[in-house]
């Protein structure tokens, strides 16, 4: 079938790592580094992530690599990290994607931004809306925090990291057990007490519903570590009221009540629930989505929001540094054939430069 303009996707074979000028190191994620490149013919700028294909194996991720690659191909929404490219070398596979440069909502929380209660609220409509599609797409994040939500230069959210997502379809519930412990729902911590009830996307809105408690407080309502055993932070769901400071309005302390709803069949878990909440009465949904409406919080542009460590730590600490793969390359090829077996799903992709229509993402 030709490839035409209205294709959602082309796959080129001839997209590589010298398609790209290596910038800057600027962190670190589940699929490993991350680094600023521009694509040499166009001139656009790009996040690209890598992951060295031995330690891959090594650490017996290949599966979420693969399937996080699987997902992100079909998704395309403003509010996410969106996917352009993937393709992979002797050493290491690349995904490419969007670049933001507003830094993630960690970061901004280590540097003790105070966020207000409207930029918060805003925060969780944009995220509402990339849940809401997510849920059409039959995806569960599983990891909704503020590691993982990024920020443009004008301050919008985009939601990134698929790596531990799960499909699920036909009404069917998930069962394996997935998450950074903080952010993880009651329902999930049943299933390793031994009950099996299974859940879906209601995990998400608790994820949200914490996420929007830290922006706000700067702590976390439930204290807990990824540490912590299971049956103790059962018990302190239980047992631990989340407080809510006077200063917070009264709707404000409500929707989080919703979200935070150890019953996950009273919790607030889809976009229609929220969207009929009394407080989102004066949201305008539709200059959410098409961006329109200007966040609370601007990140600086004349710095780049994110740890500077990252790039001493790639040009003297890291033993195969990338912006020396090329002459590494020629001198020495070392590649084992089990590895490039196991990662052959790993396949070359670009995605259709042609803009999609905000109608088509809604």
């Amino acid at each position: 079938k030709p490839l035409t303009a209205h294709s959602k996707y082309f796959f080129f074979p001839t997209v590589n790592f010298d398609h790209f000028q290596i910038l800057r190191a600027i962190g670190k994620g589940s699929f490993g580094k991350v680094c600023i490149v521009q694509k040499k013919d166009t001139k656009k700028m790009y996040a690209m992530k890598y992951m060295n294909k031995l330690k891959c194996v090594e650490r017996n991720e290949v599966r979420n690599v693969l399937k996080e690659l699987q997902i992100m191909q079909n998704l395309e929404h403003p509010f996410l990290v969106n996917f352009w490219y993937s393709f992979q070398d002797e050493e290491d596979m690349f995904m490419v994607v969007d670049l933001l440069l507003g830094g993630d909502l960690r970061y901004h929380l280590q540097q003790n931004v105070h966020f207000s209660e409207s930029t918060v609220k805003f925060y969780i409509c944009e995220l509402a809306l990339a849940l809401g599609y997510l849920r059409t797409k039959h995806i569960i994040h599983r990891d909704i925090k503020p590691d993982n939500i990024l920020l443009d230069e004008h301050g919008h959210i985009h939601l990134t990291d698929f790596n531990i997502a799960a499909i699920v379809k036909d009404d069917l519930k998930a069962t394996s057990i997935a998450g950074t412990k903080p952010y993880m729902a009651p329902e999930l911590f049943q299933t390793f007490e031994g009950f099996h009830p299974g859940y879906s996307f209601a995990v998400d809105w608790w994820s949200l519903g914490i996420t929007a408690y830290e922006l706000l407080r700067g702590q976390r309502p439930y204290v807990m570590r990824s540490s912590t055993p299971a049956n103790e932070i059962l018990q302190t769901f239980h047992k631990v009221h989340p407080s809510y400071p006077a200063a917070w309005s009264l709707e404000m302390k409500s929707l989080l009540r919703k979200l935070l709803c150890i019953d996950a069949q009273k919790r607030i878990s889809c976009l229609a629930e929220l969207q009929d909440l009394d407080y989102m009465s004066d949201v305008n949904w539709d200059a959410v989505l098409s961006k329109q409406l200007s966040p609370g919080f601007i990140p600086n542009r004349r710095r780049l929001n994110c740890d500077p460590t990252f790039e001493l730590e790639e040009m003297i600490l890291e033993s195969k540094p990338l912006h020396k793969k090329k002459k590494r390359l020629i001198k020495h090829i070392n590649y084992t054939l089990h590895t490039r077996n196991v990662l052959k799903p790993f396949k070359k992709y670009e995605r259709n430069p042609v803009k999609r229509t905000l109608t088509d993402q809604a």
